[in-house]
């Protein structure tokens, strides 16, 4: 039999314009204005092509969060493995100021992770895919704190996971404070900076000398 299913890359592709579709239409009308024919018809696709990738819009917004939040990580990544080769050492705040860039990107706005918690609070199936989300950006939060622990000779006051849970919660609250205050991304991501750094030196003690 032959197999008829789209090239994975195909796949990839496809489900990549319409995440950056979703977003220009949520930039333009919000969230709830961004309909699933806005957005197929701003990607240039048909419904059809939507649900082949995505059962809801709902679905659609965390692939987005996911897909922006994965790449804020790869940089902070590098930015970890960068303090590697530099000879001066740093203290925990300023390796926060460096590295800990927690925005979830500058094309979206912060109300739409405060729609995402609302809809997995209405919808099991949302929360589970919201919590496995969530517990992954943990892990791998945990494994940046542990390498900067080695690297620098620093001494946490809490597992390295519960810290990155930490980090991660601060994250959330900033969030849905600068949407009921309605703050721009770059002032929300300005105070959530502040607030990661103010939580790096209360958990992280510096090595004796």
């Amino acid at each position: 039999m032959v197999d008829v299913r789209p090239p994975v890359r195909s796949r990839e592709n496809t489900r990549g314009r319409l995440m950056d579709a979703a977003l220009e239409v949520f930039a333009l009308v919000g969230l709830d204005g961004a309909s699933v024919e806005a957005i197929c018809e701003r990607a240039g696709f048909t419904r059809g092509a939507f649900y082949s990738n995505f059962a809801s819009k709902d679905e659609l917004f965390l692939a987005i969060i996911a897909r922006l939040a994965e790449a804020k990580l790869e940089e902070v990544e590098a930015r970890v493995r960068d303090l590697g080769e530099m000879d001066a050492p740093l203290g925990p705040t300023e390796i926060t100021h460096r590295v800990a860039d927690l925005s979830v990107g500058p094309s979206i706005d912060p109300a739409l992770t405060g729609e995402i918690r609302a809809q997995a609070l209405r919808d099991p199936e949302m929360a589970r895919a919201y919590l496995q989300w969530q517990d992954g950006m943990i892990a791998r939060i945990a494994q940046i704190v542990s390498s900067l622990v080695d690297t620098y000779g620093f001494r946490l006051r809490l597992p390295a996971d519960e810290v990155a849970r930490l980090f991660v919660e601060i994250a959330e609250d900033t969030s849905t404070r600068a949407a009921l205050q309605g703050m721009g991304v770059g002032e929300a991501n300005q105070l959530l900076n502040a607030r990661a750094q103010r939580l790096a030196g209360a958990l992280v003690d510096l090595p004796e000398s």
